[in-house]
């Protein structure tokens, strides 16, 4: 290596890495495809090796590349880490937090949780990541994470919510059209909404409920919100939460004595909960969610 590359030079490499060529990352940086090249030149002298074969087909990486990329990860999700702490006032609900959660968590429980705290917190501003990946909070991608599984980190607080119960539902209209089953077996006659990918949730629930099992399902979504809006517009009988499903009045609980319990979790790392910022929002999204 014949010097110290600036850390923006690794930024741009993990965008090429991620857009996979050198325009898709200009317009993801915010720069010039010129620049970008600039950058990866740069990189590559520095290294004093390559990092892409140039070819008619564009831009393949090397070995160094995809061996640096985790590691220009971490550098990328320490800077936005250290960016987030910087913004806020110690002592003050001030600054930056950002929140991991699963889309329906995210689109139906969480708006109201957090009107009130940016009400009661001018101050605040919220960054909110809708996944079902579980965010490595030790690596700071997020700060706090509601969570569908037990955290298992011994570096981490957590607070265990009440169960979220989830169970069979559909629109009220396709029941009448379809009739409502009075059994799991009967289920098999109707068209079920799932899971696409084989996740250990799906394997679970396999084991659970035997007949649920991605063959038997009719449309197939990973994402528990398109899930969501499948039940809501007819197309067959889901699974979802069922203290949700209980406000909106199209929807008929189905096999009502079938429930799951799935638990909640509020967890975020040890080292922020003397901080006023992430204290006061962990302990709202706590009482919103228990609530």
């Amino acid at each position: 290596m014949s010097g110290d590359p600036d850390w923006a030079l690794y930024r741009t490499l993990l965008a090429v890495l991620d857009e996979g060529s050198l325009s898709a990352a200009a317009r993801s940086l915010g720069l010039t495809q010129p620049t970008v090249a600039r950058h990866v030149d740069a990189l590559e002298a520095a290294l004093g090796a390559d990092l892409f074969v140039r070819s008619q087909r564009g831009l393949d990486p090397t070995d160094l590349a995809h061996a640096l990329r985790p590691q220009a990860r971490i550098m990328a999700t320490t800077a936005a880490a250290l960016l987030r702490t910087a913004s806020g006032t110690p002592g003050a609900v001030a600054g930056t937090v950002r929140i991991s959660a699963s889309d329906v968590v995210g689109v139906e429980h969480l708006p109201p949780i957090l009107a009130r705290l940016r009400r009661d917190h001018s101050a605040l501003v919220i960054e909110l990541t809708l996944s079902d990946r579980l965010d490595d909070l030790l690596a700071r991608e997020s700060d706090i994470a509601v969570r569908m599984t037990e955290p298992t980190q011994t570096a981490l607080l957590a607070r265990r919510l009440p169960p979220v119960e989830i169970g069979f539902h559909a629109h009220r209209d396709y029941l009448e059209r379809r009739g409502t089953p009075s059994s799991m077996a009967h289920l098999s006659g109707h068209d079920l909404i799932g899971y696409d990918t084989t996740t250990p949730v799906l394997r679970g629930l396999t084991e659970r409920l035997p007949p649920l099992d991605r063959q038997a399902f009719a449309l197939r979504a990973d994402s528990n919100l398109a899930q969501l809006a499948a039940i809501r517009a007819g197309f067959g009988i889901g699974l979802c939460q069922i203290g949700m499903a209980r406000r909106d009045p199209d929807l008929v609980r189905v096999l009502p004595a079938v429930g799951l319990p799935l638990p909640l979790w509020i967890v975020m790392h040890e080292d922020l909960k003397t901080s006023a910022r992430f204290r006061a929002v962990f302990d709202a999204l706590a009482a919103g969610l228990a609530g």
